[in-house]
């Protein structure tokens, strides 16, 4: 239909496990039942979205309304964690949408060799993230050195107060640097690939401390458990950091699908 585009939420093999009903139940962007599209040994899930919503101007306009984007984000991942609930899955990116099914047969045709090497190196991991927090907030850091004298001077009372705040930021991000290299070496044996991507500000970075390294690691699933309790346990003594560990995920730092131009009509915002 001339009003509808094809959304694309990830790549998968074929198999009685989600071409069974997998994705029954699932609704994607826009409320929309989630699909199949075959090509050979792939297969891509998918769902029709309206032009008026995905067209190229639309989603330029779009990338300033967050509640918007929350909701799409929100859709997109529910169907690529339902895939990956079944078996190994290579999500695209955020709102990758194509003209019509026949685009998105022609995409898996076009990047077979690449898809099936991607989908080989990722099956059977998963991804972790790590996150940690230089945290120089009352609590987190090692308290004043005892006996220290209380200044009655309301000036000299304030520069003090500087000078231990100060030494607490130091503290702290020097306490959570030692946690990142204590965590990199912790996760050697373990991981298999490792990405580093922009430490998290603001709202997004959530609970206390700044977020000083914003990590993702590919482990083997039969050692997820494994990387977990050793990361949990690289930072313990450390006053001053908060580390947050997350999953197991979807791989999606590890399943960066070549995206380049199409002559034959994907978008992306």
């Amino acid at each position: 239909m001339e009003d509808q585009l094809s959304y694309v939420y990830g790549v998968v093999r074929p198999s009685p496990a989600v071409e069974g009903d997998a994705l029954a139940a699932v609704r994607g962007v826009a409320g929309a039942p989630v699909t199949l599209v075959r090509h050979g040994d792939l297969a891509a899930a998918v769902s029709p979205v309206p032009r008026s919503d995905f067209s190229e101007a639309a989603l330029r306009a779009h990338l300033e309304d967050l509640e918007w984007l929350e909701a799409v984000a929100r859709a997109h991942h529910q169907v690529v964690e339902t895939l990956g609930a079944h078996t190994t899955v290579l999500p695209l990116r955020l709102a990758t949408v194509y003209l019509d099914d026949a685009r998105v047969r022609d995409m898996l045709d076009e990047r077979q060799r690449t898809l099936t090497g991607l989908l080989d190196r990722l099956a059977d991991h998963v991804e972790w993230g790590v996150k940690v927090y230089a945290d120089a907030s009352p609590g987190a850091t090692a308290p004043p050195p005892a006996g220290a004298a209380r200044e009655t001077d309301p000036g000299r009372a304030y520069l003090r107060q500087r000078r231990q705040q100060r030494h607490a930021r130091e503290d702290a991000w020097s306490s959570a640097a030692d946690a990142v290299r204590r965590i990199q070496e912790g996760a050697g044996d373990l991981a298999v690939a490792h990405a580093r991507h922009r430490p998290q500000q603001g709202r997004l970075a959530g609970g206390s401390g700044e977020n000083i390294a914003n990590d993702a690691y590919l482990v083997p699933r039969e050692r997820a458990e494994e990387f977990r309790e050793r990361i949990l346990r690289a930072a313990e003594g450390l006053a001053g950091v908060r580390v947050e560990v997350t999953g197991p995920w979807v791989p999606y730092s590890f399943a960066q699908v070549p995206q380049n131009a199409d002559p034959q009509g994907a978008t992306q915002p």
